[in-house]
């Protein structure tokens, strides 16, 4: 039998996990406290994850520029951070800034990046672009609610059989879906049956 030893570093990890989600603002300032002792990059990154969390994107997005400095070639998964911390700030030429640095990356395709760029360039009034960028996020068994968002897309531009097609395909896979799954996207399949039965 194997017995885990539990050390004081251990328990130390456990009680400010468990601080930190009553607590979340503690872990922003504890952060704060470190960037002020070491401004390093990893320090900001660190903290500007930690406002995220918490939904300060604002002061998120700061910390990210600032971690940055304006090179948006040195860390790709930074720039996605900060195109997503653009979108929920509504700030949609940014997410198409940020967007284009990193587009060429092969991870790029069919990425959550990749469709809030689309959802961007709608923004924008750049509609045919903007199809073009969120179709690859239609993958199954997964993205449910971009899929959802996308199939609400189709609907607003009058391309009600592909927006059905998608509605179908997500009531479909939510048959097959491991229990902890069905839970995590209860509220989503919800709105797409509701959704597809409204088109029938």
């Amino acid at each position: 039998m194997v017995t885990q030893v539990f050390n004081k570093r251990d328990l130390d990890k456990v009680q400010n996990e468990i601080v930190s989600v009553i607590n979340p603002t503690k872990k922003v300032n504890d952060l704060r406290r470190q960037v002020e002792f070491a401004d390093t990059f990893q320090n900001r990154i660190n903290l500007a994850d930690a406002l995220y969390e918490i939904g300060d994107y604002k002061s998120g997005i700061g910390e990210y520029e600032i971690a940055l400095k304006g090179n948006y070639t040195s860390d790709p998964g930074v720039v996605k951070k900060l195109l997503e911390g653009y979108y929920q700030t509504n700030e949609y030429q940014k997410v198409i800034f940020c967007a284009e640095h990193i587009s060429k990356r092969s991870d790029f395709k069919g990425s959550r990046s990749q469709f809030l760029y689309g959802l961007a360039l709608e923004e924008e009034g750049k509609s045919e672009e903007a199809e073009k960028n969120l179709k690859p996020i239609d993958q199954r068994y997964s993205n449910y609610e971009e899929r959802y968002t996308l199939a609400k897309f189709f609907l607003e531009k009058g391309k009600d059989a592909d927006a059905k097609e998608i509605l179908s395909e997500i009531v479909l896979e939510s048959q097959h879906m491991s229990k902890p799954n069905r839970n995590r996207y209860r509220g989503v399949v919800n709105d797409v049956k509701k959704l597809l039965t409204s088109l029938s």
